[in-house]
């Protein structure tokens, strides 16, 4: 992960309806972002991405770069917003996060917020370069569900499918899940998980790798994307021994989904969905028969 204290830097904000988490992350990537997150304002129903890139001798012609970059790719000029952010830059973002009430007893914040008072469940995270903070819906559907399972029986081994920054994998363990795999192919995301599992104090198991390992796991979660979930079906369905959740969906691939896992022996047994930013959000609960 790339430092990022410097003295001065250029903030990017998108709304989030205008790319995706995977295209915005390699899209800061390739524009050598010194880190990007996506910033949740809870008041207006709306999600922006942003990223923060060094600033060059020449601020103006930088914008100006970035700004044809983006255009580029199709997106409109009036919904860029590039701004240079002063020596306190590095704690100002910090205004936009808060601590998060997730299902009936998780709290999910950054180590600079408060716990709320009514949750039982604490997770500390920190904003940064792997996905997984708890802002997007389908993370937060995941979290409901993962906490549903652990309620009526928290299980005794777990994998998380693209684990990201091991959120879901440090929910169950804290849920009462006996052992958890985390695995994920960034290996930013890999010493993420690591991290933050330490700061929860949980023992989590984490791998760098871009395929199911060839074990069965009593509940399974994987919240990626439409297209590596259709990649992977055959290898991530042998993984269930009992119970899938899959997220990162749009509700127009449901149909998709449902046929690639149904044809190696899963059947749909719940769904939930959530609505944002224009987009209907899913999250797919399978059983092994």
């Amino acid at each position: 992960m790339t430092d990022m204290h410097t003295a001065s830097c250029l903030e990017l904000r998108l709304p989030a309806a205008l790319m995706d988490e995977e295209a915005f992350a390699l899209l800061s990537l390739q524009l050598d972002a010194l880190g990007y997150g996506e910033e949740r304002d809870v008041q207006r129903n709306s999600t922006q991405r942003t990223a923060w890139f060094t600033c060059s001798e020449d601020v103006q012609a930088q914008r100006e770069q970035l700004r044809q970059v983006l255009m580029q790719r199709g997106l409109p000029a009036d919904a860029i917003h590039l701004v240079l952010l002063d020596d306190e830059w590095e704690t100002a973002w910090q205004k936009n996060w808060r601590a998060q009430a997730i299902g009936q007893r998780l709290c999910v914040r950054p180590s600079f917020c408060d716990p709320l008072p009514d949750r039982d469940v604490d997770i500390v995270l920190e904003p940064g370069m792997a996905f997984g903070t708890g802002t997007h819906p389908t993370t937060r559907l995941c979290l409901e569900a993962v906490e549903r399972y652990c309620l009526q029986q928290p299980p005794a081994s777990m994998l998380d499918m693209g684990a990201g920054s091991g959120l879901l994998a440090i929910a169950a363990l804290k849920l009462g899940a006996n052992r958890v795999l985390a695995v994920d192919h960034d290996a930013d995301s890999v010493a993420a998980c690591r991290e933050n599992a330490a700061h929860n104090h949980v023992q989590l198991q984490v791998e760098l790798a871009d395929t199911p390992p060839a074990e069965r796991f009593e509940l399974v979660v994987a919240n990626i994307l439409a297209g590596p979930l259709l990649a992977m079906a055959a290898p991530l369905a042998a993984c269930v021994q009992q119970q899938l959740i899959l997220s990162g969906l749009l509700c127009a691939q449901e149909q998709a989904i449902c046929t690639a896992y149904e044809a190696c022996g899963l059947r749909l047994s719940g769904r939930a969905t959530q609505h944002e930013d224009g987009d209907d959000w899913l999250a797919l609960h399978f059983i092994r028969e």
